[in-house]
């Protein structure tokens, strides 16, 4: 697929928080409709990265487009309105609001009541939970209201951040089938996932960061049966 068809688009991305460079000269690109894996280990720059691209990085290098359009000099609100959203690891709720509240605090959004029955149609399990503060909610009913949350904007594009980060195993699956949905709802998704065995048995393409460069990508189905890169850089999950 040609850069022109690609939804998001990042070329020689560098950057870091002082002078020295954190990501080093990284090219990604996600297509509509895709779910792409970033993976790596501990300090690979997964994260790093990930602050680059929603404009949370105090210096970088490169150009990121999303739709086509240069998005490198926007601020993180304006990314967001341009159609980027994000779940972060952690906070990525509001503990002290209710369920109702926590996804009509959403800026930008337009008949946010309409919008809210739509999102709350493929979380079935939240609507019983409106009136509750989300402190009260479950791992798994929070991630899942986290993912509503970052639906209500009718994004273009999801940035995951280890979704199934301190979650209990058994819930581990229900949110891989959560990510796998969205695709179907016009929502590309690009996940960093510790767990990326399980992340790239559900993504087209991965990518493998190593001491903040990319060391491999491609299908996520080859690097999968690329053994020796696998057990370097994939571990066990």
């Amino acid at each position: 697929m040609s850069g022109a068809d690609n939804l998001l688009q990042i070329a020689q991305l560098r950057g870091g928080y002082s002078e020295v460079d954190i990501i080093h000269g990284i090219d990604l690109a996600v297509a509509p409709g895709e779910i792409v894996t970033i993976a790596g280990t501990n300090g690979a720059g997964k994260s790093t990265l990930v602050k680059a691209l929603l404009g949370l990085l105090p210096r970088v290098a490169g150009t990121i487009h999303l739709g086509g359009r240069d998005i490198t000099a926007l601020s993180a609100e304006d990314r967001f309105d341009a159609g980027l959203a994000y779940v972060p690891q952690v906070a990525n709720v509001f503990p002290s609001l209710t369920v109702c509240e926590n996804l009509l605090v959403v800026r930008g959004v337009a008949n946010i009541k309409r919008r809210m029955d739509e999102v709350l149609a493929d979380f079935p399990a939240l609507v019983e939970r409106l009136p509750q503060p989300a402190s009260n909610l479950s791992g798994g009913e929070r991630q899942q209201l986290a993912f509503a949350r970052a639906l209500m904007p009718s994004p273009r594009i999801m940035v995951l951040d280890e979704p199934t980060a301190a979650l209990a195993p058994s819930l581990v699956g229900k949110v891989f089938d959560m990510v796998q949905k969205l695709p179907a709802a016009g929502v590309a998704v690009l996940m960093v996932e510790q767990r990326a065995r399980q992340a790239l048995q559900i993504s087209q393409q991965g990518y493998i960061l190593d001491q903040g460069r990319c060391v491999l990508q491609g299908p996520a189905q080859g690097l999968l049966a690329d053994e020796r890169m696998a057990q370097l850089y994939l571990g066990n999950h």
